[in-house]
């Protein structure tokens, strides 16, 4: 280089060392991408992966696992850091894809807590998964024996083989961990990787995520009891005292009072489960109908016309009512498998007593039908079997609905309670049971006398006591807290408020109007076209109350996120 050429280049250079001494300012979204690169737990964990700095221990995550098996008081347990959560969603991704999950199923899900006021607000976000109960409400109120909880263990693990699909087990947990699968037609749900944990690896969802937020830990079934009896869960989450959930939420920040779910004040509608409908309204019909008729002749001495035709209409109601349960398996080739929980699921002593309701029943009717055509109504033995199968089917029957009371009533969500369902379905029982009974009576004969005003009358105070108790329900649409009550009130005015008012009319009409006009004896000319009328109206009105029952129920579950 020459001398005027470096003489002409120190100009140059003098310009660049001025200009790289005048730093421009970093723009906003720069320093935020600056910051962001700094802080991502992926980048931290790329950086350790990159140095080498797991050994082939850690590839393992051993730190995320006990170093020994559970005693004989102890299980293991999911421990959830939330101070490390950052709501990343690997843990969902990892389930997902370890699992061999079908599209759109998962048994991991990341909610949302916030609370705290204007000044310092507050959110945390919550992984959450099947929670391993110390007593797994699935397990107790499955009928088919589909659940098990490993002694050793504690994880509570789904049998897919013998699962029949009725997803009972989706009502009866608290915290919504049970998945039905359509496709499948059967329940899935999480079992802490087992297979995993049998060889000394951590569950998919604790090796995903990049903050060590998840963990196994051993946990002492005592001091679950205790921390129940604290209700020291999770802030929003249903309360532990029912199943003694064993997962430990963590945290060193003080959490506000006020933390709420995201979806705390979100309501939609539920699954209408219409086979259940149908199912639950006819079986009652079909028993108050029996039952009545039992009732009417031998307690009050007084015929109902033919009690052949009347057990044969209750009885056609009871089958049709029972092969319509069978829709709401997903597998219902396997419906036979529902005796095997008889001992501590309701479901099942529901399935067998509306089966053996229906056998007695059937019985009943052969022995009328054998003594009418066959001569044989002077045989004593036959008319004994006669009479011990009617008592028995009727007897049967009752326990059959309050079996299905306790059904709902073992979810304990408040809108089930025993008050609510109980008045529901004996309240159906009876109005349905009355004016089935009178429809027949009429259709066979039968004229206005004391029989049918006593049936009248029961359909009259009946049908106003549920109309009454239902329209209690709506007045807790004003009440200041949000309430379980409160929300179903939310969706029959709100989602269900042409639904509900449908109910309520046919209700006015054909359990009220029409008994009070029959009762006055105005309608003598058209008895039959009224009871008919009748009979169909407040059928349709139970049925879309039966409805509502499912649809305006609010689920239980875990914390849920912005929707």
């Amino acid at each position: 280089m020459t001398t005027s050429t470096a003489r002409m280049a120190l100009p140059l250079l003098d310009v660049e060392r001025s200009t790289t001494k005048r730093r421009l300012p970093t723009l906003p979204v720069a320093a935020l991408l600056d910051a962001q690169a700094t802080l991502t737990a992926v980048e931290r964990f790329s950086k350790q992966h990159d140095l080498a700095e797991f050994d082939g221990r850690n590839k393992l995550y051993r730190e995320l696992l006990p170093l020994q098996q559970p005693k004989p008081h102890e299980q293991y347990a999911f421990e959830v850091d939330l101070d490390a959560c950052s709501g990343c969603k690997a843990c969902v991704s990892a389930c997902h894809t370890l699992n061999g999950l079908d599209e759109g199923e998962s048994w991991r899900t990341v909610g949302m807590l916030q609370g705290g006021s204007l000044q310092l607000p507050a959110m945390q976000t919550v992984t959450t998964s099947c929670h391993h109960c110390l007593e797994p409400a699935c397990l107790q109120g499955c009928p088919v024996q589909a659940y098990e909880k490993d002694p050793i263990t504690g994880i509570v693990k789904h049998l897919d083989d013998q699962c029949i699909g009725c997803q009972y087990c989706t009502l009866m947990c608290p915290y919504d961990a049970p998945k039905f699968n359509k496709a499948r037609g059967i329940v899935r749900k999480c079992d802490m990787c087992s297979d995993r944990l049998a060889h000394n690896e951590a569950p998919a969802c604790a090796q995903a995520c990049p903050n060590q937020a998840i963990a196994i830990k051993l946990v002492d079934r005592d001091s679950l009891v205790e921390s129940s009896n604290a209700r020291g869960f999770l802030a929003g989450a249903p309360a532990p005292e029912h199943t003694l959930p064993s997962t430990t939420y963590k945290t060193d920040r003080p959490m506000p009072n006020n933390m709420l779910p995201a979806d705390f004040y979100r309501t939609s509608p539920e699954h209408s489960h219409p086979p259940l409908v149908v199912m639950l309204t006819l079986t009652q019909l079909a028993v108050g109908a029996f039952g009545l008729t039992y009732a009417y002749e031998n307690l009050l001495g007084l015929e109902l016309g033919s009690p052949i035709v009347q057990s044969i209409v209750a009885l056609s109601l009871a089958f049709l009512a029972l092969g319509a349960s069978v829709f709401h398996l997903g597998r219902p080739a396997l419906a036979w498998r529902v005796f095997l929980g008889l001992r501590t699921s309701w479901l099942s002593r529901e399935a067998v007593a509306f089966g053996l309701f229906a056998m007695l029943g059937s019985l009943y009717g052969a022995t009328c039908i054998a003594r009418r055509l066959f001569g044989l109504a002077r045989v004593v033995e036959l008319e004994q079997v006669s009479h011990l199968a009617r008592t028995s089917a009727t007897i049967v029957g009752v326990l059959g609905v309050y079996f299905s009371v306790m059904v709902y009533v073992a979810t304990r969500r408040a809108q089930w309670s025993a008050a609510q369902t109980g008045i529901r379905f004996f309240g159906t029982m009876l109005s349905l049971g009355a004016v089935s009974v009178m429809s027949v009576y009429v259709a066979t004969g039968g004229i206005f006398d004391r029989v049918s005003r006593g049936l009248l009358e029961v359909i009259l105070i009946v049908t106003v006591t549920k109309i009454a108790h239902e329209s209690s329900i709506l007045l807790h649409y004003r009440q200041r807290q949000f309430s379980v009550l409160k929300r179903v009130a939310l969706l029959m005015l709100g989602d269900l408020a042409k639904v509900t008012l449908v109910r309520v009319a046919l209700a006015c009409f054909g359990g009220v109007f029409l008994p009070i006009l029959l009762l006055s004896g105005a309608t003598s000319g058209l008895s039959r076209l009224v009871c008919g009328s009748m009979f169909v109206t407040l059928l349709t009105a139970e049925l879309l109350e039966r409805y509502l029952f499912f649809r305006a129920a609010p689920a239980s579950r875990m914390p849920g996120g912005i929707r």
